[in-house]
């Protein structure tokens, strides 16, 4: 006889080894963490036990979690907790009353799998099973009403399929900078500095710069401050006007030592400032600074 779990957390490997390695006394189904979704797998999968295998869960993450514990209880679902020393530590911080039985990893999925099922022979009796049984056997009855939760949950998976796939396309993706300055070694200079790591654009002029800002976009801008015709102030409040390029992070490359024109420049609020010649270090330190 198996025993249903319901499994949440970020710990995927942990999942994993329910599904892989616990197979012949579990009968496993994993739900996300949203509370809707953990609701709707109790009322209709019947866990016996629900587990959370952590794994990086940030404070609030952990404190929605708590919101399920009133449900949980109603349905007499005893509640494991499976992380590291630290995570579990984090857990109980965060939920100190909350009625919980907690794994610490180092553990064997072998010893895992025996704890879990001793604890639910002492808190769940067979002739509870058999109890429980007789409703899920009821609760079969309604197909209809079944089938449309499990469609609005295979379809709640999968927007959350595709927008974990987005983030991850979006990380994967090169940060995008445009260099301007009217000097073209310093723009071949950066250029060469920064291409491993980015996608760069160059710009001899502001004028270039902006044109080029009313049809491609770019991550951030570095901008020589000191410019013939269209100086770096100028591209600057332009594209502070446009509201299409209003939030775009600017960092200022200038040679000015000037006290008075050093609090000019940032008067401007850029997101950062370098002095010429660059330091290649601040540089790469700033760029990540504001992209990330």
């Amino acid at each position: 006889m198996k025993y249903k779990v319901l499994l949440t957390g970020n710990n995927k490997m942990i999942i994993n080894e329910f599904f892989t390695y616990m197979d012949l006394s579990f009968e496993c189904v994993s739900t996300s963490e949203r509370y809707d979704d953990i609701m709707n797998h109790i009322k209709y999968v019947h866990p016996d036990v629900l587990v959370y295998c952590l794994h990086g869960e940030n404070p609030d993450d952990l404190k929605r979690f708590v919101n399920v514990e009133n449900k949980i209880k109603e349905e007499r679902i005893p509640i494991v907790i499976v992380g590291d020393a630290d995570e579990c530590e984090q857990f109980l911080r965060i939920a100190p009353s909350m009625d919980v039985t907690i794994y610490r990893r180092p553990l064997s999925t072998q010893k895992l799998e025996e704890a879990i099922v001793k604890l639910l022979k002492q808190k769940r009796p067979e002739n509870v099973r058999e109890s429980r049984s007789v409703t899920v056997r009821e609760s079969t009855l309604k197909t209809e009403d079944v089938m449309r939760v499990a469609e609005e949950l295979l379809a709640q998976l999968a927007k959350e399929e595709e927008k974990e796939k987005k983030m991850r396309e979006e990380a994967a993706r090169k940060k995008h900078i445009l260099v301007v300055d009217d000097d073209s070694s310093v723009l071949k200079l950066l250029k060469g500095y920064l291409v491993e790591r980015y996608d760069v654009a160059t710009a001899i002029s502001g004028k270039i710069a902006l044109k080029f800002l009313e049809t491609k976009k770019t991550d951030m801008v570095l901008l020589d401050y000191e410019m013939p015709v269209e100086n770096g102030a100028s591209v600057l409040a332009k594209i502070r006007e446009n509201p299409a390029t209003r939030k775009l992070p600017v960092v200022f490359l200038t040679g000015v030592t000037d006290r008075n024109k050093i609090m000019e420049v940032l008067s401007m609020k850029p997101q950062g400032y370098l002095a010429k010649p660059i330091d290649m270090e601040k540089l790469s330190s700033t760029i990540k600074g504001v992209l990330g």
